[in-house]
């Protein structure tokens, strides 16, 4: 009876992720259909080609990073944002969410770096992701910290996590992307390398 127990969560532990991400995926792209569709419907009627609503919203989203990014688009974008920035409630998601959009966007002069964290003397190490490379810009007290780099430390499975200011001789650069980081930190490093050459 144990054996059978052990073969029904081993099943259940390898399908579990692949249905959620496929239950995931199609209420997405359902989802994203039915709202592409019902924007383009009075324009192109009753023609359709499956995807065809998918794909316009990618050519839409394209396109509006290509708008933004225009010196011009910027000064209006900040007008529109201006009711987002200003309402107190409002303002403290809008921001929060913002700089962390923003921190996982590509940029030209990429800051963002996964290191390991080692506290002279000590042998514990600390996966971290350098978030400021120079203090410069932050307020009194902190901006004065001069050789630092913030570090945010997330905790397992997502639940919260730190940002220390630390010298920049206790941090490693470690190849790996932010995206495999926060990943890994999502699941506590439990992913064995066979898992994490085949993801």
């Amino acid at each position: 009876m144990k054996r059978l127990y052990q073969y029904f969560f081993r099943g259940l532990i390898t399908v579990l992720p692949l249905a959620l991400t496929v239950y995931v995926l199609v209420l997405f792209v359902s989802w994203t259909e039915r709202s592409a569709m019902a924007l383009i419907r009075p324009l192109i009627g009753e023609y359709y080609i499956p995807g065809l609503g998918i794909a316009l919203g990618a050519v839409a989203i394209v396109m509006l990073g290509f708008l933004v990014s225009l010196p011009i688009m910027s000064r209006l974008l900040s007008w529109v944002e201006l009711p987002f920035t200003n309402l107190p409630v409002v303002k403290s998601i809008y921001s929060s969410l913002k700089n962390f959009a923003d921190y996982f966007a590509p940029h030209e002069n990429d800051e963002q770096q996964v290191v390991l964290l080692n506290m002279p003397g000590q042998e514990l190490g600390i996966v971290g992701l350098v978030t400021r490379q120079a203090m410069h810009g932050l307020p009194r007290g902190l901006g004065d910290l001069s050789d630092r780099v913030a570090v945010y430390l997330p905790m397992g499975y997502m639940i919260g996590g730190y940002t220390v200011f630390v010298p920049r001789s206790w941090t490693t650069p470690i190849d790996m992307s932010v995206e495999e980081a926060m990943r890994s930190a999502l699941i506590a490093f439990m992913a064995s390398n066979k898992a994490e050459k085949t993801s």
